[in-house]
């Protein structure tokens, strides 16, 4: 079974990234990133973007799809409507995958009209638009931008819109179900509920209770639109792939670890 990745962050030569990847057992780069993929069976990714918008910033070798990020670096200097431009010259490109948006670390709710031209250019190019979802990274955002809870208005607003709710909405998870199993146009990864190294036979067993409710709350959906990512570099691959297939049933594995993301992203 082939493995896509469909959620990771890349920016060599950046001293964040530099230490989380150390914390995980890995190094940032491509060409470690290429051997571990070769290593584990993982054909493809998809990167969300950070570092703004310039073309020149976003070119990736051809196993790399992307997502073109409003992130809060970019946006605390640049405004939504002066970006669109640029915004739809990366839809327009085949290895762009859609676009990434990042509530909480944004003081913005995603359902705010700020964003309806974003979301009217992705339902045009018919890609995705995905959200961090859930606990932020650091102290410095604020949480009631990134809740679950959130997407919701947005996805009715937007029905011609496909949504990612990146992390699963980690640790609501229960809320994060209720909107995808409500939205049609609502799908979610996987990616960042773990960090760093571990040993997954303790983790499993010393956190059962956090394994049991994702477990429990994956359950209530059919899985047919949940797709498995990392958030490389903040994991270590290989102790990943096993933790999220401690979570999944085998039967849906296939789907989950390629198949929804591969129709989702244009893989296929």
């Amino acid at each position: 079974m082939g493995i896509i990745d469909a959620h990771l962050h890349f920016v060599e030569e950046d001293l964040y990234f530099n230490q989380i990847s150390v914390r995980a057992g890995h190094i940032n780069s491509l060409k470690h990133l290429r051997s571990e993929y070769d290593r584990l069976g993982i054909v493809g990714g998809v990167v969300m973007g950070n570092r703004g918008l310039e073309p020149e910033r976003h070119q990736y070798p051809r196993w790399l799809r992307y997502c073109i990020g409003l992130d809060r670096s970019y946006l605390s200097s640049h405004d939504i409507q002066g970006s669109l431009k640029l915004l739809e010259y990366h839809l327009k490109q085949e290895q762009c995958a859609g676009i990434k948006l990042y509530p909480g670390y944004n003081p913005v709710y995603v359902s705010d009209q700020i964003y309806d031209p974003v979301y009217e250019l992705a339902a045009h190019y018919d890609k995705p638009v995905a959200i961090h979802m859930g606990e932020t990274a650091g102290p410095d955002a604020y949480l009631k931008y990134a809740h679950p809870l959130t997407l919701d208005e947005a996805a009715v607003k937007h029905p011609r819109v496909r949504f990612v709710m990146c992390h699963f909405g980690n640790p609501w998870l229960n809320d994060a179900a209720a909107v995808i199993s409500k939205n049609p146009n609502v799908w979610a990864d996987l990616s960042g509920l773990l960090e760093g190294q571990i040993h997954v036979e303790t983790f499993v067993e010393e956190k059962r209770g956090y394994v049991e409710a994702l477990k429990t709350w994956l359950g209530y959906l059919d899985y047919s639109r949940i797709m498995f990512g990392t958030d490389w570099p903040l994991v270590n691959l290989e102790q990943y792939i096993d933790f999220i297939s401690h979570v999944v049933p085998e039967k849906y594995r296939e789907a989950v670890f390629y198949g929804n993301a591969a129709k989702l992203y244009g893989f296929l």
